[in-house]
């Protein structure tokens, strides 16, 4: 049974990873212009994400007040976490783009939300496959479904924040591969780890609404033509959707 709970995980999220490491092939200059189409896209992943799949299943595992204050609290976190990256770039007072340039602060950020996200994928699957074979390889796919779509607007997040593309796949193939350590931990204390699970969830939906909201959100501003405005609103849609669509098939 661990055999297949490794197996399926490595589909599960390695996999997803790997689809979605599609984009990395292109030639640069078609990246480079794809690039805020799909910052776009990743935003509104991240959202929906949040709000539509890990927001709702930690509400049932905890108590509403416990999950909001773990939410705030995560947000907070996540704010001193950019902002150590931030000083880490950056030794002005006052941090202006003429004075130093920051990169990818965003990037750091990403990374270790969707390590929290893949962990609490492999708990996942664990748990499924222990309650049963065939709802363990629904999970599975459930996962690498809608890993894609996310994995996706990650990419675009890195190469934004400056990651080469090699750097950009194996880092978030490493951060993809902490899927392994929750689906062990799920395997050898699932009844332990059981209180725990609505917690971490609550801190994945915190570091993707950050990141979505204090990170992309303001890059989007800055394009401001109607047109512009338009395709944002129409991928950051298509993002929630495609994230909607791949919770709905793994429900059923």
């Amino acid at each position: 049974m661990l055999f297949w709970i490794l197996f399926f995980c490595l589909m599960g999220g390695v996999g997803g990873v790997a689809a979605a490491a599609s984009v990395l092939a292109l030639r640069e200059e078609l990246r480079r212009s794809l690039l805020p189409l799909l910052l776009s896209y990743a935003t509104g992943t991240l959202l929906g994400a949040a709000f539509l799949g890990l927001l709702p299943e930690s509400l049932e595992r905890a108590a509403p007040m416990a999950v909001s204050v773990t939410i705030l609290v995560g947000i907070l976190l996540f704010f001193l976490l950019e902002k150590l990256v931030i000083w880490h770039h950056c030794h002005a007072e006052i941090c202006h783009s003429e004075i130093c340039e920051v990169h990818g602060h965003a990037g750091p950020l990403i990374l270790i939300g969707g390590a929290l996200h893949h962990f609490v994928d492999g708990f996942v699957i664990a748990a499924a496959f222990l309650t049963s074979f065939p709802l363990g390889v629904a999970a599975a796919l459930a996962v690498f479904a809608h890993e894609i779509p996310q994995e996706v607007g990650d990419f675009a997040i890195l190469l934004d924040s400056g990651y080469p593309t090699r750097k950009a796949f194996f880092y978030n193939l490493l951060s993809a591969l902490a899927i392994l350590p929750g689906a062990l931990i799920g395997y050898a204390y699932l009844e332990d780890m059981q209180a725990v699970v609505p917690y971490v969830l609550a801190l994945s939906v915190a570091s993707f609404i950050y990141i979505a909201m204090a990170d992309l959100v303001p890059d989007l501003h800055r394009h401001v033509a109607l047109s512009a405005t338009r395709w944002q609103l129409l991928l950051m849609s298509a993002g929630i959707g495609s994230i909607a669509i791949f919770h709905l098939i793994g429900l059923g």
